[in-house]
């Protein structure tokens, strides 16, 4: 009986132990799976948070770039305002320069005189009371010289009591001059 005893016992080990043994590698195949589980998961994740940051990257970087490049143009816009202005500030002072009352005399005299027998015509201009006068002696047909308050520099031409006019004061001839010369200050800057 002890043997069968003994038998019995070990049987019971020999079973306890494989049946441990089983149980532990289910447990362990179990682990094995969950944390390959885990770990494919963690990777998926990785890769997502991986994939979202190099497109808000990519987003970020587009957006400073717009940014940039709209500073840039109106920088440029900015950049050729004030040389526009700079060039009507400048071409404005060399033209109140070249019209002078004796440059505008002389102008005017020499229009006069062709237009001598024509229709009637009207000259407005912004001069000292001496010139007024030496023009109106020449302007004996036709012509009216008056003064105007509106012109600092310069003087306006009509040949349709005032309904159109030729424009030759400061602001008209700076303007036009202006117009010719921004084109060639583009050219300029593009180099």
């Amino acid at each position: 009986m002890p043997e069968d005893l003994n038998a019995l016992i070990e049987k019971i080990q020999t079973e306890g132990v494989d049946a441990a043994k089983e149980s532990a590698a289910k447990i362990e195949a179990e682990a094995k799976n969950q944390a390959r589980r885990i770990l494919e998961k963690a990777k998926l994740d990785a890769e997502s948070v991986i994939t979202e940051a190099k497109n808000e990257t990519a987003r970020a970087r587009q957006a400073t770039e717009a940014l940039l490049k709209q500073a840039a143009r109106d920088m440029i816009i900015n950049l050729r305002q004030e040389i526009d202005a700079v060039l009507g500030r400048l071409v404005n002072a060399r033209v109140k320069e070249a019209l002078s009352a004796d440059e505008v005399s002389k102008i005017i005299s020499s229009f006069i005189k062709d237009l001598s027998g024509k229709e009637r015509s009207s000259v407005i201009v912004s001069l000292e009371k001496g010139l007024l006068g030496e023009l109106k002696e020449e302007a004996k047909k036709g012509i009216v010289v008056r003064a105007s308050d509106e012109i600092s520099v310069g003087f306006t031409i009509s040949f349709d009591a005032g309904k159109s006019q030729y424009d030759f004061t400061d602001k008209a001839l700076a303007e036009y001059i202006g117009v010719y010369l921004k084109p060639k200050l583009s050219e300029i800057l593009k180099g």
